[in-house]
């Protein structure tokens, strides 16, 4: 069984992290939600999803999961300044596991130095921020680059959750 890291703090995008987390849980994939407190409650910005996270992103050892997936909405933003997020994404990107990313997600992934050289979408504003840092950017619903899954906005959720787990399912690369 796969183990699947979702990283997000108050204000991510609901449907960014609801459908897609319904999703790796309807494929069998075991799913942990992390987040700056332990047993808090996080709310999406629609005020539509409220989950509680399953371990601090401090106390998370990313060794222990296969994948990532980083909602968007707020929440990128915020991570990027939180203690050990950025850490806890750099190390999918330097190990090549696979990675998630939809509309603000790819934030967390410029901090991470994880965009440079890659095919990538985003939200609209921040397409020139992962141009700034080096990325192709598409404007297509979904993107696949090596082990990096990229969507747009809550419109793309159907494609980004087929590619998603395409690639979450893949045999991992030898790094």
């Amino acid at each position: 069984m796969k183990k699947i890291a979702v990283i997000l703090t108050q204000d991510y995008e609901d449907s960014e992290a609801s459908d897609p987390i319904e999703r790796l849980k309807k494929e069998g994939m075991d799913v942990t939600i992390l987040a700056p407190e332990k047993g808090e409650t996080y709310s999406g910005k629609q005020g539509e999803f409220e989950i509680e996270a399953d371990l601090s992103i401090q106390e998370a050892d990313p060794e222990n999961f296969d994948a990532l997936l980083i909602p968007g909405g707020h929440s990128p933003e915020s991570l990027r300044l939180e203690k050990g997020a950025v850490a806890f994404v750099e190390h999918f990107v330097q190990r090549s596991k696979p990675i998630a990313a939809i509309c603000h997600g790819p934030q967390l992934l410029i901090s991470a130095n994880g965009v440079e050289g890659r095919r990538m979408t985003s939200f609209e504003s921040i397409r020139i921020d992962l141009k700034n840092a080096g990325a192709k950017v598409l404007d297509e619903e979904v993107v696949v680059d090596c082990n990096i899954v990229t969507s747009r906005t809550p419109d793309d959720i159907p494609a980004f959750n087929d590619m998603m787990i395409e690639v979450f399912q893949r045999e991992p690369a030898l790094t």
